[in-house]
């Protein structure tokens, strides 16, 4: 499949139910309902974040193969700290859509809308086992900068 088959375009609200399932594939903890009320937040430009956050879609045919949502961080690791960055918050492609440009095509997109926002970086992160997601964005000239664990303890209500 060539590069040239493939449509990227800026979400819109109609999107938001494949969205939401292609949320579900990424990110399975959240359920279809949360992350469908999401989409459509998003897609209607009205994120819950307090920076610029959008979603790009995918599509091959007419059917949304992919998407990443692209945001504004005021800071990220390693990354200019006077000025904002470029974050992927998440990216995904369907897996039969996979290597051929797709993913490649959708990122494209995230960092020319980051670079419309001022940005002259761009930060993302992977999960430390998701070998794929670290081929891809190595592929994609990102570094390294950083591997960490995050902890979380709860305090009891005292």
């Amino acid at each position: 499949m060539s590069r040239s088959e493939v449509l990227v375009r800026r979400g819109a609200p109609s999107d938001a139910g494949v969205v939401a399932r292609q949320f579900v594939a990424l990110w399975p903890d959240g359920s279809l309902a949360e992350h469908e009320a999401e989409a459509v937040a998003i897609l209607s430009g009205v994120p819950a974040s307090t920076l610029p956050l959008v979603v790009f879609v995918a599509e091959i045919d007419a059917t949304v193969v992919g998407f990443v949502e692209v945001g504004l961080r005021s800071h990220a690791d390693a990354c200019d700290p006077s000025r904002p960055v470029g974050f992927i918050e998440g990216w995904y492609v369907e897996p039969e859509h996979r290597r051929c440009g797709v993913g490649r095509a959708l990122v494209a997109a995230a960092e020319a809308w980051a670079r419309s926002q001022g940005c002259t970086e761009m930060a993302s992160d992977a999960q430390l086992d998701n070998s794929g997601s670290l081929q891809a964005h190595e592929a994609l000239g990102f570094e390294v900068v950083d591997r960490c664990v995050h902890f979380r303890k709860r305090l009891p209500v005292a």
